[in-house]
């Protein structure tokens, strides 16, 4: 997934939208800079414009399922370092690295969609070496839990062993939250039925699907009624439906048929998290095998 931290500073008031893999993973920085989807230099100059913002009123807006640790935990110190009122909204999959950032909010100012999910879990890293250089890693590893355990704790005000806790869960995947969850464990503050965008009502999107179907048959809204139709009321105008028989009828059901099909599950893109993540000579592995069957 592109990463992307967009920052719309107007006079009185910033928004930040943060989408994407937040900075450059590990697994990333042994890449060619020119194939990767984020660079650090882009990163570092988007931290920067964000210690410099002077808005009275910063909005963040969060759809992450994570990256780089430290590369949240600079944004989140940049954030935090503002003299400005935060707030941060998490939509769909607010995961890993992007709770740390939701965090920097101001009190209070913590959001959550009533759609979003909220994922907490242990830190993960790409490791090889001797078992001394192992080790290391682990020792890193669990200093990490345990600062991002005292980033939750700050701003819950619950004990960081609870989060520890949390995070341990399926051995080390943690666990998705709905949003009365993040809140009931303090990683929210509220529940927003907000969208990032305004969307269509439920009543516009039917009263504009009835004016196509009925333009299709021909018929127009706002028409007098007919004997023998029937009327659905839409707001204040009515539109009015087929004949009760004949060949409208079943033309209007086939449509029907046709356009509301049962609903249909596509394949989606799943948090990268937990994926597993090559070595180094792995990846070299992969290149040569290429070069072979080529």
């Amino acid at each position: 997934m592109k990463s992307e931290i967009q920052i719309n500073d107007k006079a009185g008031s910033c928004r930040i939208e943060i989408e994407g893999t937040i900075g450059v993973p590990e697994e990333w920085q042994f890449d060619d800079p020119a194939d990767r989807v984020a660079t650090y230099e882009r990163f570092r100059d988007a931290v920067r414009r964000i210690a410099e913002i002077e808005a009275p009123e910063v909005v963040v807006e969060i759809r992450s399922t994570g990256g780089d640790v430290n590369d949240a935990l600079l944004i989140h110190d940049a954030l935090r370092s503002l003299g400005a009122r935060i707030t941060t909204r998490c939509y769909g999959y607010t995961a890993s690295a992007a709770t740390i950032i939701a965090q920097a909010a101001s009190e209070g100012r913590r959001e959550i969609s009533a759609n979003a999910l909220y994922l907490i879990h242990d830190s993960v890293c790409a490791a090889e070496g001797n078992a001394s250089e192992l080790e290391g890693k682990i020792a890193l590893l669990r200093q990490t839990d345990a600062r991002i355990a005292a980033v939750y704790a700050a701003r819950s005000g619950r004990p960081a062993a609870e989060f520890e806790a949390l995070m341990a869960e399926n051995n080390g995947s943690g666990r998705w939250l709905s949003p009365a969850e993040a809140v009931e464990a303090g990683l929210a503050d509220r529940v927003t039925d907000a969208a990032p965008h305004a969307a269509p009502t439920l009543a516009q999107n039917l009263s504009r699907g009835w004016e196509r179907l009925l333009a299709g048959l021909g018929l127009r809204p706002g028409e007098a009624t007919a004997a023998g139709r029937n009327a659905l009321p839409a707001d204040r105008n009515v539109l009015h439906a087929v004949p009760d028989d004949g060949p409208r009828r079943r033309a209007a059901a086939e449509a029907m048929r046709r356009r509301f099909r049962a609903t249909e599950t596509l394949p989606c893109e799943d948090p990268s998290y937990g994926d597993a993540v090559q070595s180094a000579n792995a990846r070299a592995y992969a290149e040569d095998a290429k070069c072979f069957r080529g």
